[in-house]
């Protein structure tokens, strides 16, 4: 499975690893799939949703170590 970057759009991510939308959804990301999924990455939505780039990686990264 490919590594998710903090540089990839939320659309990459999710489509890379679906099972990351659970973590997403937890900080607020309730609109994975309108359009500005499709164009913001992570390292923006973590700085828009107030949670630290870093943190939210690393929730995504547990997510793909199982």
């Amino acid at each position: 499975m490919a590594d998710i970057t903090k540089d990839m759009t939320i659309g990459e991510a999710l489509r890379t690893n679906p099972d990351i939308a659970p973590v997403l959804l937890e900080i607020g990301m309730h609109c994975l799939g309108c359009p500005s999924a499709q164009g913001e990455t992570l390292e923006e939505a973590a700085m828009v949703h107030g949670i630290a780039t870093e943190d939210l990686m690393a929730k995504i990264q547990a997510v793909q170590a199982v």
